[in-house]
């Protein structure tokens, strides 16, 4: 049986090197690339990051704690300042990945369906182990924290009013998304190191299939969410269509993070090991178990906001139950899209300035 799945899986490496090989001619150096012009692309960047200051600047909610609002005004101003002079300056390296991944689109879906076959081609129950555990930490979860230690009245008296294992299971969703993206992400290059030493291979679309092949596995639990939304009697609307919205919130954060993580990875082994402890962390500083309304001051509330997971994990929540766009949550919007940018052409950067040397660390 071990010795079947071997073949079963050298199967799939095989297909997938065959279709690189077919595709060999969108797999060129990067002095073939095509990128939008500087002063246009620059100047297209700065005036939507101008509008965006200013919009930001003139938003006023007569509701919210003056001092703090003044604070989220400055701090997006200089987060949007700069992210654009980072973007200034090293434009062309910045927009060369993401016009590498344009141009090898039909290879980087190919590889993802085949990475997503092969990662259960040799269990009996194949796609279902994909499923199992999840759900059953959902359930688990759902006991202990519900019927043992009675959670629900707690979360009653901070204001919640739906079903617990409806609000459980909107924030355990999206969080096994960008867990096993992450894992997934981070572990690209070392997975398919055959495919980092091929010279004509372009190894920067490793991460996204990694993505993209947690993406199908999110897009069944986003219909077991809709089926436990429905149970409790939360039918689909228009608020509902905003989940495709926050998972392309959470698909372009955890790809940018997959970039920097994979290229580290490469050099210091280690930080698989501190990503695994991260993700335990990141999950109780995330408010998925519990409500971010039981914190008692509002600088505690700013400071787990930070956590840009938390806009994502509400924003799932929004579009389920609570019936908001995410257009009236404006600042949390502006400060989530200002730092997934930046985190990505960080990433980016960083793989970039790395991949000339992953051929010889692997």
């Amino acid at each position: 049986m071990g010795r079947a799945c071997g073949v079963y899986g050298e199967i799939f490496k095989c297909r997938e090197i065959m279709t690189v090989e077919k595709t060999e001619y969108i797999n060129r150096s990067d002095k073939k690339i095509k990128t939008p012009q500087k002063p246009a692309g620059v100047a297209i960047f700065w005036g939507l990051g101008l509008i965006l200051a200013f919009v930001l600047v003139r938003h006023h909610n007569p509701l919210a704690d003056q001092v703090t609002e003044q604070m989220k005004k400055v701090s997006g101003c200089v987060l949007i300042t700069f992210t654009c002079i980072i973007f200034t300056i090293y434009y062309e390296r910045i927009l060369t990945i993401p016009a590498e991944l344009f141009q090898s689109r039909k290879l980087i879906w190919k590889l993802a369906k085949n990475d997503f076959k092969n990662r259960y081609a040799g269990s009996y129950l194949g796609i279902i182990w994909a499923t199992a555990q999840p759900i059953v930490t959902v359930v688990m979860y759902w006991i202990v924290f519900d019927k043992v230690f009675d959670t629900r009245s707690q979360m009653v008296a901070s204001g919640l009013e739906v079903p617990y294992v409806l609000y459980l299971t909107a924030g355990l969703v999206p969080w096994f998304y960008f867990s096993e993206a992450i894992t997934q992400g981070t572990m690209a290059l070392l997975e398919y190191n055959y495919l980092v030493k091929k010279v004509v291979f372009n190894i920067s679309i490793l991460p996204i299939i990694k993505v993209i092949s947690a993406t199908f596995i999110h897009a069944f639990f986003v219909v077991v969410l809709l089926i436990v939304s429905i149970g409790y009697g939360y039918y689909p609307n228009m608020y509902t269509l905003q989940l495709i919205y926050y998972s392309l919130c959470m698909f372009l954060l955890v790809l940018g993070m997959s970039y920097l993580t994979c290229a580290l990875v490469v050099f210091i082994r280690d930080l698989q090991q501190i990503i695994s402890i991260a993700l335990q962390i990141g999950m109780w500083a995330t408010p998925i178990l519990w409500n971010i309304t039981m914190l008692k001051t509002d600088n505690m509330k700013m400071l787990f906001k930070l956590n840009p997971l938390v806009y994502i994990v509400n924003g799932y929540r929004s579009a389920i139950y609570e019936e908001e766009w995410f257009w009236e949550h404006f600042y949390s919007s502006t400060y989530f899209w200002i730092f997934t940018i930046s985190l990505f052409c960080i990433g980016t950067l960083i793989f970039r300035r790395m991949r000339v040397h992953f051929a010889d660390v692997l």
